[in-house]
């Protein structure tokens, strides 16, 4: 299996590789191949230059799960995240990694019950992942001791100083164990990251994943924004508006291609599956059938699909969106060759808007909201195609039996309605409109911009800079053109404060209020719903 062996070669053990097989995970990313081995071979400490999504949470999650003494019921670990629902997805996502190891990983946060948080700090904690205001609230208290911790880690460091928390940090950094081990994790390594590095982290190494070009070629790049529950319903669709459709379709994990194969193969669809778990003998008998096209989809994984060629697929479908951009550019290269016009798909959530922008920035690239095809489309192409597939029979020849049965069926009916009823019986369902799922779209986010898909600015102005609601909205009004009532959930602070506005309009403000040389007056913060602990 691919994945064992890969990943075994970073020196992780027997419970580490169980729990990474179970998760599906096939292959290392880049940045955990640098950093798992560097941590588990010395106490250097690492500045990881990673992007969101990189897998960077798993790249310091299963060394510190190796480190950790389960037997020492006292704070051995510190990660600290800008934000609330960061805290929660690194704490679950090292909880999943944990596999049978009796460890404790819990998330502090502004916001939830402080009461609630004391119980559990008393109980004992191996690893903390909180955002530095409530950090530094439980210091102040004493319910968290940080005198004997032997790792503290910053992820998304450069989100921390851009909202402000690099006094937090220095003061969280006081508390600490002198002889621990750092480690930064950041998008960007600006001054202030390489200041903190200097003053706290003697010696460290500076690890970057290699950037390659990205480029695409001809392919037509769209996406659906759908609900999770409805991508399957949404890809059927697809399937069912072409004409001839011969496609790849791209998941994250072998188990979510197994899912998906399956669904696929029992819905009547010509599907077959590649991942790390199959043979090679099994692996080339199912690419000689799609070569073939005794099966027009083939779903796997980024690791399984190498190598994988084939010129003439008409589509490359994401239904799970890739890790990083040159991801993506790997994945829809795969369409659009030899001059040929190929389209490619990705399904997104609507909590995945800004990644998606965040791929098409970095590629360099367009990709365009769809709609999802129409029932009235899909039965309208079902149509076609049974008419398409009644005439080749016709021009075929048919076998004399069915000429017998025919004759018998239309000797006492009328021939049309012989064929009606002779439709209705085999394609009731095919042709019902009420027999197909609802898809719940998100709106066009121009017209929508009232719902959710909105996003969070930090904004480093505050009360002691003599600014209320009206005298920021009044601000923000005078450099970019909108609706105040596109500006809402108004939070103003001692020395920063917080917006929220649609995400079509969030990147007009950020560059509008760029600094040249000085520390950003507005960036982002988050999705709906962050804020500052």
């Amino acid at each position: 299996m691919t994945n064992k062996k890969a990943f075994k070669n970073l020196g992780l053990s027997a419970n580490s590789l169980d729990a990474v097989n179970k998760k599906g995970f096939e292959e290392p990313t880049a940045i955990q191949t640098l950093t798992i081995p560097l941590m588990l071979q010395n106490d250097t400490n690492i500045i990881a230059k990673a992007q969101t999504g990189t897998g960077k949470t798993a790249a310091f999650g299963l060394p510190l799960i190796e480190m950790i003494d389960p037997s020492c019921k006292t704070v051995q670990a510190l990660i600290l995240v800008p934000t609330r629902e960061l805290a929660i997805q690194v704490a679950e996502e090292i909880n999943s990694l944990k596999n049978n190891k009796n460890l404790t990983i819990v998330p502090i946060y502004g916001g939830q019950s402080i009461e609630q948080q004391l119980r559990r700090l008393k109980k004992g904690i191996h690893i903390v992942v909180g955002t530095p205001g409530r950090v530094i609230d439980h210091l102040k208290r004493k319910s968290l001791a940080l005198e004997k911790i032997e790792h503290l880690i910053l992820d998304e460091a450069d989100e921390m100083l851009n909202m402000g928390f690099i006094d937090d940090m220095d003061e969280i950094i006081r508390y600490t164990n002198p002889h621990k081990r750092m480690l930064m994790f950041s998008a960007t390594v600006p001054a202030k990251i390489k200041t903190l590095a200097h003053n706290y982290m003697p010696g460290y190494e500076f690890l970057e994943v290699e950037k390659n070009q990205l480029t695409t070629n001809l392919t037509e790049q769209i996406y659906y924004e759908v609900k999770s529950p409805d991508k399957f319903e949404a890809l059927c669709r697809i399937i069912d508006i072409e004409d001839e459709f011969y496609g790849l379709i791209f998941c994250r994990t072998k188990r979510n291609v197994d899912s998906l194969t399956s669904h696929l193969t029992a819905r009547g669809y010509d599907a077959a599956s590649i991942h790390g778990d199959i043979t090679q003998a099994q692996r080339e008998k199912t690419l000689g059938k799609f070569r073939k096209r005794e099966v027009n989809i083939l779903v796997g994984t980024d690791v399984a699909a190498r190598g994988i060629d084939v010129i003439d697929l008409t589509h490359v479908i994401n239904y799970s969106l890739p890790q990083d951009p040159e991801l993506y550019v790997h994945r829809i290269g795969r369409t659009g060759r030899a001059g040929k016009q190929g389209t490619a798909i990705t399904f997104i959530t609507p909590g995945e808007y800004k990644k998606l922008m965040f791929i098409q920035q970095s590629a360099k690239t367009d990709i365009k909201r769809s709609k999802v095809p129409k029932v009235k489309d899909i039965i309208k192409s079902r149509k076609k195609k049974i008419m398409e597939e009644l005439t080749t029979l016709l021009e075929n020849g048919i076998k004399p039996d069915y000429y017998k049965l025919a004759d018998e069926l239309l000797e006492n009916h009328n021939p049309v309605d012989m064929v009606a009823a002779i439709l209705n019986h085999s394609f009731e369902d095919t042709f019902n409109p009420d027999a197909y799922s609802h898809i719940q779209e998100r709106e066009n986010r121009a017209k929508q911009s009232d719902m959710p898909g909105k996003t969070r600015l930090f904004v480093a102005l505050g009360k002691k800079d003599q600014y209320n609601a009206k005298k920021l909205v009044d601000l923000v009004l005078s450099r970019v053109s909108l609706k105040p009532g596109q500006i809402s959930d108004i939070q103003i602070m001692d020395k920063f404060s917080f917006i929220t506005v649609p995400f079509e309009k969030a990147e007009k403000i950020v560059k509008s209020f760029k600094q040249k040389g000085r520390r950003p007056l507005i960036v982002h913060a988050g999705k709906k719903g962050r804020k500052a602990a």
